[in-house]
């Protein structure tokens, strides 16, 4: 979710949409960092990625790993 100041609800960027390559598909995601600048990084298992959300960015980038690519998957 993403709660902009002072909003009443927030807004669904990510999540309940099971495994896949959809930037806005997290599948049982393991850890959560948030670096000094406010960037958020997610640690997404089951999509065997690393996932980053910029402050102010409009999407998300994944940094490391993908969804069914024996290449880049990380396990």
């Amino acid at each position: 979710m993403k709660w902009n100041k002072g909003a009443k609800e927030g807004i669904v960027v990510a999540g309940g949409q099971s495994k896949g390559n959809a930037l806005t598909q997290l599948a049982h995601p393991q850890g959560l960092f948030v670096d000094a600048l406010g960037t958020l990084y997610v640690a997404d298992q089951f999509n065997h990625r690393v996932m980053r959300w910029t402050q102010g960015a409009k999407s998300v980038t994944v940094i490391m790993g993908g969804y069914d690519s024996d290449a880049n998957a990380l396990n």
